[in-house]
């Protein structure tokens, strides 16, 4: 199985922590040069320095750029005008009660989760496929694209327009060695959950032990693996999909969400 990456440079959005920052370092691992993203170069530098302690290798660029609108996607492509690999990781999610969701809540889901990977996915992918007939696009959605979560409705419709436009961009790819494709991941236990999480119980006057619980008792009942997932087992299939291996995953959406979606198709 061909995993090397060297001589491919990758650009993963939002990858200074969680997914991002675990997708990053499975494709420095593979020998990928890296574009590190984050809005604060702070965090972006100490999240390269987390990456160098396990490749310290590895060839990696600090990209702090906010890319939640038209102005910071700009910036990114002028900065790196062509990528082999992008996968538009980007993402914010909310818990709040449907009727509590306003207009803007609703324009800044859309704006972050679904304009950014769009913006940046007409840049490259075009550049794959007229300059080097190579390149690997994924777009990391969720399983509330498809199992719709009733306490964050927005975020749901969000990771669904995501699925239509992986694709729809890998349509556009016929008969070349470029592919387009999504994962969906299920709860995974990144940074901020422990947070929420605790926010939550004392809300609740429970306790975080008990909400993890029943995150698969209640909220996710369908779940087979019955545990929050970690960052690096949802990496694995990112960096799976980004690698010459893949040569024949096109236009799929993947999930690695431990079965809560019970659609077997």
């Amino acid at each position: 199985m061909d995993l090397d990456l060297s001589g491919k440079l990758a650009l993963v959005t939002g990858s200074t922590r969680g997914i991002g920052l675990a997708a990053a370092k499975g494709l420095a691992e593979m020998s990928a040069e890296v574009i590190v993203n984050g809005r604060e170069r702070a965090v972006v530098d100490e999240a390269i320095a987390q990456i160098r302690k396990l490749v310290p290798k590895a060839k990696l660029h600090a990209a702090a750029i906010d890319l939640g609108g038209p102005e910071g996607c700009a910036a990114i492509t002028r900065q790196f005008p062509e990528v082999d690999i992008l996968v538009n990781n980007l993402g914010i999610y909310e818990p709040k009660p449907f009727f509590e969701i306003e207009d803007a809540d609703w324009s800044k889901m859309f704006e972050v989760n679904v304009m950014s990977g769009v913006r940046l996915t007409r840049h490259y992918l075009k550049r794959m496929l007229d300059h080097r007939d190579w390149g690997r696009v994924v777009f990391v959605s969720s399983e509330s694209g498809v199992y719709v979560p009733k306490e964050m409705v927005h975020y749901g419709f969000s990771k669904a327009a995501q699925l239509f436009i992986a694709r729809g961009a890998a349509e556009q790819t016929r008969a070349t060695n470029v592919t387009v494709n999504s994962v969906l991941p299920g709860p995974t236990w990144v940074e901020m959950v422990p947070t929420r999480l605790a926010a939550r119980a004392k809300s609740m006057d429970t306790t975080v032990e008990d909400l993890v619980a029943r995150t698969f008792s209640e909220r996710r009942p369908a779940s087979l693996l019955q545990r929050y997932a970690r960052p690096e087992e949802v990496a694995n299939l990112i960096c799976y999909l980004c690698s010459k291996a893949s040569s024949a995953t096109n236009g799929a959406a993947l999930r690695v969400d431990g079965g809560i979606v019970t659609n077997p198709f």
